[in-house]
């Protein structure tokens, strides 16, 4: 998305500075913040393309800000940048609705990197119909719901994203790596295990059958997909 608006948010100036002189370099339009309520009012003045987000702010720290913008309904795309490593931090974050994860001290060309993969994935997004249909599942990609045969199923964030790939593509094969990345961006480090894991919580909700699950399929050796053609039970 060249010339996209991005808001840089850091208490730090010399941050702030450089993370915007790259920006500029790459053609993007920069807007700056250097705490969370003048980060907040921005946001709704400005509709910024994505947010670069500091944690540790002033006023109102990242995480609450990226909880209220999620809570009005705004799904403006946020990269946050901390000196938070924890992996407990970083599953707070991206559970918020963050849609990448940056660590300090950082390569502010792995930042563009990261900037750039995040622009072009909403991008591709953007391009996807307002809903997926895939036998008795409902994806509604606009208010974020899924429905089973009828019925609101409620789902966590990694959930839903996990879901919208595999039903995105029938009877693609995806890896472990390829669904983490998808689900929790390309700066998540936690073990491809994780899938399992939500994989196992997501055939819960939405399988008739989850010891013998008929729309998320493993592949041995592989990851997970959805069969190309649907068997409605």
């Amino acid at each position: 998305m060249a010339g996209a608006r991005i808001l840089v948010v850091d208490d730090d100036k010399k941050i702030v500075d450089l993370v915007a002189l790259y920006l500029k370099r790459d053609g993007y339009q920069v807007l700056v913040a250097y705490d969370g309520p003048q980060a907040l009012a921005l946001t709704r003045q400005e509709q910024p393309d994505l947010i670069i987000l500091d944690l540790m702010l002033p006023g109102m720290d990242g995480l609450s800000l990226c909880r209220t913008l999620r809570a009005e309904g705004n799904r403006v795309p946020i990269i946050m940048l901390t000196a938070r490593t924890l992996e407990e931090d970083k599953l707070i974050g991206l559970d918020l609705g963050a849609d990448d994860y940056v660590t300090k001290p950082f390569s502010p060309r792995e930042l563009m990197a990261r900037v750039r993969a995040v622009l072009r994935r909403i991008g591709e997004e953007k391009e996807e119909p307002a809903e997926l249909r895939y036998g008795d599942l409902v994806v509604d990609l606009m208010r974020h719901e899924v429905k089973v045969r009828g019925r609101p199923v409620s789902l966590t964030v990694r959930e839903f994203q996990l879901l919208r790939t595999l039903v995105a593509q029938p009877g693609r094969a995806f890896t472990r790596q390829e669904l983490l990345d998808k689900a929790f961006g390309l700066g998540y480090e936690g073990l491809e295990r994780t899938v399992d894991v939500h994989i196992m919580n997501l055939r819960r909700k939405i399988e008739p059958d989850p010891a013998r699950p008929t729309y998320i399929q493993t592949v041995q050796g592989v990851g997970y997909k959805t069969a190309e053609h649907p068997h409605v039970p």
